[in-house]
């Protein structure tokens, strides 16, 4: 088991870092997410969305209102 550890020390050791990157970086967006941060870039101009995502609360469209 030792031996083991030794020969793969390497890789056991860069896989732990981009584990803790990668958590760090869902934790960072899940944050954002909760505190109501946009995760889109804010450039709606080129959003095949940008109609819908940030109208005003009583003007969004509803099923009834695309007829």
């Amino acid at each position: 088991m030792i031996t083991w550890l030794s020969e793969n020390l390497g890789t056991i050791v860069i896989s732990l870092v981009l584990l803790a990157i990668v958590a760090g970086i869902i934790l960072s967006i899940w944050r954002d997410k909760k505190k109501g941060k946009s995760s889109c870039g804010c450039n709606c101009g080129h959003c095949a969305m940008s109609g819908t995502c940030h109208q005003a609360a009583g003007s969004k469209k509803t099923a009834s209102n695309r007829k």
